[in-house]
This record gives C-alpha cells, structure tokens and sequence, in this order.
C-alpha cells in the first residue's frame, strides 16, 4: 500500500502538481481544496498517474472543516504519513488598497490554515510518534516586496511558526518532522485569479519555474525531513541571502522595480478567489500564463540534494588549481 498523503491547495499550481507527484508513487492522497471543478479535475490526474484520489471541498481557513476532512481521509484512506501545507490566497495592490476584511481573509487562508492543518496531522501523527509535515514556503517569507502586503505578511509568519514548532518536537524528541520548502517564482493560475488591484495583468517576477520543479522538490523533502528548509531556484537562494547581508539595498532596488516587474504587458483578469473559489466551474490546471517564460529544471535544486559532492568537486577543484598554480611558479 501506498503513504496516505494530504495536501492542501490541490486543486491548481503547486498542490495541484504535487499532489499528481505523490499519485505516481502510487499514494493515496487526501486533496483538500475549494474549487469542485479543479478539485473533480485534480483527483482525475492523481488516478491517471496511478495513485488514489480522495477530493474534499475544504475552506483551510475554517479549523472545523480541517479537522473533518482529515478525520475522513483516515476513514477512507488509512493513517496519515505526509501531510502539505500549500493552499493560499493573496491581493496584489499597494497596502492602503487592501480593505481590512481583505488583509485579514488572507492572513486566514495563507497562515492560519498552515496552522490548522499542521494542528490536524500533528494530532493524528503525534501519538503515533511518526509522520512528516512539508509547509510550502516561498522566498517571500524572508525577503517583502511591495504590492504584496498581506501575503508577505502571512508568509513570514508561517515561518516563525515553522521555526517554534520545530524546536518543540526536537525537544520532545519526537519522530514526527517538520520541514519547509522555500520557493521561487512559479507559473500556476495564482496570477489569473487572485484579487489584483493593478491596471495590469500580475505577473511572478522572473525567472520563473513550472510547478512540477516545486513539486518534485515537495516531494524530496516530505522524503528526507530532518534538513529544517530547503530553498528551490538560485533566485530563492539569491534573495535570501541577499536579504541578510544587504536588506537595505534590496529596499531601494525593489521600490525602483517592484511594481513594474509584477505586471504582464496586457490586461487583468476578472477573476478573484480570496471570498470564493475561482476555479469552482472552470478548471485552471495546474500550470498558469507564463509557459513560454518558465523552465522546467533547476541545476540550484540538484546542487542542494548532492551538497556532498558538490563540496567533493568544488574541494577538488580547489586543490587542482593550487596544485597547478605552484607547479607554474
């Protein structure tokens, strides 16, 4: 049999994509989302690629409903092994545009039903001392960027969560892991249907990746969860980085260029799913507008997984050019 599996935001983009990732390991997945043509959509490709499909039409940001949908994924599915925190909800405009209501509907969404959901799997996962929980981050949990507020906002929070919780189960010595993928820009149908105040279509800010590159490193790390983050692209890394030595001028460069590099060159979608699902009788797919501008590899990522040869070469290399130096000389 295969690993019971829940992830969150299944029905397009990154959950979409990892959820089908799972499926062809033969899993049986547990897919949590709102939209019920996405979601009926979704769970077609889970079985298409040889796993289980479990749908259910879930708001994350209501604990009650979390808290039942898991219960019947146990029901019908078996114990929880993994379980992925990826559904969100955002608004692209400047801050004093955002009503309250907004800033607040999203902040449920983006960080409390992270919070909801790693309280529903640790329940289940923490008796029986075992299970793996993956929060699905972003670079933009250590680094904001303007006409992004309250996603931002949500973002780091849920690393501060990520952080605390972790240290808890270190302490208690627990065999249940929690670790976090931090992403780069990503091509899913977010862009077409978050509420955008913009006067033009919003954009990820390049270079962008396809949500398979997200997904297999979600994956990877429900498969090895005791590194504490992984970062997915050189510009998650870039920009972290970045951001502890230089944050100062990464404010001046993206107050130059943030709003600019956020928006396609054409009209904005109507589409807005923070109050309800965008894709509740239209599937979006996985995949957004931008395939002819995304890549569908990351040399960043393997780099990361072989940390150790990648010292071994860069080592050898090293000592090859000392070597051939002095021999020079």
């Amino acid at each position: 049999m295969g690993q019971v599996v829940v992830v969150t935001g299944a029905s397009g983009g990154i959950g979409r994509a990892t959820a089908v990732e799972f499926g062809r390991r033969g899993a049986r997945v547990g897919m949590l989302a709102r939209g019920e043509a996405g979601l009926s959509a979704a769970a077609r490709e889970v079985e298409r690629a040889g796993g289980t499909a479990l749908p259910v039409e879930v708001d994350v940001a209501d604990y009650e409903q979390v808290e039942l949908a898991a219960k019947q994924v146990e029901r019908e599915l078996g114990p929880i092994d993994v379980w992925v925190n990826v559904a969100f909800s955002s608004v692209f405009a400047p801050f004093l545009e955002i009503a309250p209501e907004e800033f607040q509907r999203t902040t449920d969404v983006t960080y409390l039903g992270y919070v909801y959901g790693t309280r529903a799997a640790l329940t289940r996962m923490k008796p029986r001392d075992q299970g793996t929980i993956v929060q699905v981050g972003s670079a933009l949990a250590y680094r904001g960027i303007p006409l992004q507020s309250a996603y931002c906002g949500a973002k780091h929070a849920i690393q501060g969560f990520h952080d605390s919780l972790r240290c808890e189960l270190m302490h208690d010595k627990s065999n249940v892991h929690v670790t976090m993928v931090q992403m780069p820009a990503v091509n899913t149908p977010q862009f077409s249907w978050v509420l955008s105040r913009l006067p033009k279509h919003p954009q990820p800010v390049p270079p962008i990746f396809q949500p398979e590159v997200a997904a297999d490193a979600v994956v990877y790390a429900a498969d090895h969860p005791r590194r504490r983050e992984y970062w997915v692209g050189a510009p998650t890394a870039a920009t972290i980085v970045a951001n502890k030595f230089a944050a100062g001028l990464l404010d001046r460069y993206l107050a130059r260029t943030g709003y600019k590099s956020q928006q396609a060159d054409e009209p904005a979608e109507k589409a807005a799913n923070l109050w309800d699902p965008a894709d509740d009788d239209r599937d979006y797919g996985a995949h957004g507008a931008f395939d002819d501008r995304s890549t569908a590899r990351s040399y960043q990522v393997w780099a990361s997984r072989h940390r150790g040869l990648v010292t071994a070469l860069a080592t050898g290399a090293a000592a090859a050019t000392v070597y051939l130096t002095r021999s020079h000389r």
